[in-house]
């Protein structure tokens, strides 16, 4: 059975640099949706120092990841990953709950938040 989040190597390996770079080792990985972009989610993550309440913890390649209990059934199975190309690099984001995503590629709807008016 999958985690509700799933980082391959590279995307640890990039984490873990940026919280070496950013002074956050010891802090865990936010992994979060929120409200807004054309679709109506888009992804959200950082460094924190303390789980709440209602987080959930995984831990993955050694890092904590924490997700928020009410955005675990919308994130559950995504992967993330870390791509290097001769543009730069980044973090993508692969969403099996995803039935659509904006043409800007920056946001995404599910089935449960399909009612949410598109912008694009």
């Amino acid at each position: 059975m999958s985690e509700v989040v799933n980082i391959t190597e590279a995307a640890a390996f990039q984490i873990k640099e940026m919280m070496k770079h950013n002074d956050e080792e010891g802090s865990f990985l936010r992994v979060a949706i929120k409200g807004g972009g054309c679709s109506g989610l888009s992804y959200g993550m950082g460094f924190e120092k303390e789980s709440g309440e209602q987080d959930q913890l995984l831990e993955q390649f050694g890092i904590g990841i924490l997700v928020n209990k009410q955005d675990a059934p919308i994130l559950n199975g995504i992967n993330i990953d870390y791509k290097q190309s001769m543009m730069g690099g980044g973090f993508t984001i692969d969403n099996p709950n995803a039935i659509a995503s904006c043409g800007c590629g920056s946001s995404f709807r599910t089935a449960v938040n399909a009612g949410t008016p598109e912008n694009c």
